[in-house]
C-alpha cells in the first residue's frame, strides 16, 4: 500500500506513543549493485539498464535496527530512502527484512554525488526525523557509489545529536547505547548515556539476513508514504561541482619469476616493498 503525503499531513499522522517506546529510523540507499562493472559515458557514470540494489552498509543498518526491535528495545523501525520512484523497490527490500513501514522522499536528482550531495540528504533526513520523532537513526557508514561517509555526521550536526560512526557492535540499555567503533588502530568503545543519537554502521556490526519469500510477500502490504522532496522547502542544489568522471587506467599485467631470490630482488629494487 502506497500513499502520497505532504509535510503537514505527515505531522498530523505521527501517532502518539508511550514514553518508553523507541522509534528507529534507518536510511536505505539505492546504488549500483556491488558486482556490476560501471561504465563512464558523457562524463558521468551510466545508470541505464544496470542492476541497482540496496547499499550493503545500509543493509547492515537495517539488520541492526530489526535486531533492536526483536530484542524489544525498539517497537518500530522505519526505512527511509531518497531518490527516484524506483527507490520503492529498495524500501520493499528493507520491509521484507523486517522494517515496519517506509518513507520515500521522491526526487529525480541523482544521489551518487553528481546532483544530490550529502548535505542535502542530511537536510532531508533531518525533516523526516523531526516529523517522526525518532530517537535513534541508523545509517550505513557510506554509500558504495560516492564513498563520502558524510551524511551521518552532517545529520547529527544538524539535529544537535551525539553521533557514533563506524559501529562494529551496538547494545542498548537504560535509555542509552554503547557502541564499539572501528578506528585506524583497532576499536574504541563509546557510550551514549541517553538517546537520541545517530549511528553509522560498519561491516563487522552484523551479517544481514536474507528476506524469505513469505516476508517478501508481506512487505508488499506494508505502508510506504511518499513525500516530494520539493515539498520540504529545502535548497538541494549541490555545494560542489564534479568536473570530470573517468575510468581508472587498466592494471598492468603481472610477471612470473623463476625463483624466490628473483622475487625478493624485484620487491626490493623495483617495487620498493622491502627496505
Amino acid at each position: 500500500m502506497c500513499q502520497r503525503i505532504t509535510q503537514d499531513t505527515a505531522k498530523r499522522r505521527n501517532p502518539k506513543r508511550s514514553a518508553s517506546a523507541m522509534r528507529v529510523l534507518v536510511g536505505v540507499k539505492r546504488v549500483v549493485d556491488y558486482a556490476v562493472k560501471v561504465r563512464v559515458q558523457n562524463n558521468t557514470v551510466d545508470l541505464a539498464n544496470i542492476k541497482m540494489s540496496l547499499n550493503p552498509f545500509c543493509e547492515i543498518a537495517v539488520e541492526e535496527a530489526v535486531r533492536l526491535k526483536e530484542a524489544k528495545t525498539a517497537d518500530e523501525v522505519v526505512a527511509v530512502s531518497v531518490g527516484p520512484k524506483q527507490c520503492s523497490e529498495t524500501i520493499r527490500t528493507a520491509l521484507a527484512m523486517g522494517c515496519d513501514r517506509g518513507i520515500h522522499i521522491q526526487t529525480d536528482l541523482r544521489t551518487d554525488y553528481m546532483e544530490l550531495q550529502p548535505f542535502s540528504i542530511a537536510q532531508l533526513f533531518q525533516k523526516v526525523v523531526e516529523q517522526e520523532g525518532s530517537e535513534l537513526v541508523l545509517l550505513g557508514k557510506q554509500g558504495i557509489d560516492s564513498d563520502c561517509g558524510q551524511t551521518g555526521p552532517m545529520l547529527a550536526g544538524l539535529l544537535g545529536w551525539p553521533q557514533v560512526t563506524f559501529a562494529a557492535s551496538l547494545s542498548a540499555a537504560d535509555g542509552g547505547i554503547t557502541v564499539e567503533r572501528e578506528t585506524d588502530s583497532g576499536t574504541e568503545t563509546i557510550k551514549v548515556p541517553k538517546l537520541p543519537a545517530v549511528v553509522t554502521c560498519d561491516l563487522r556490526l552484523n551479517e544481514p539476513r536474507y528476506a524469505t519469500l513469505p516476508n517478501i510477500m508481506k512487505a508488499k502490504k506494508k505502508k510506504v508514504d511518499t513525500i516530494a522532496a520539493e515539498d520540504l522547502g529545502l535548497d538541494l542544489s549541490p555545494r560542489n561541482d564534479v568536473l570530470e568522471v573517468f575510468e581508472p587506467p587498466p592494471r598492468a599485467a603481472g610477471i612470473i619469476v623463476d625463483d624466490v631470490d628473483s622475487l625478493v630482488d624485484k620487491l626490493r629494487n623495483e617495487a620498493g616493498a622491502i627496505p
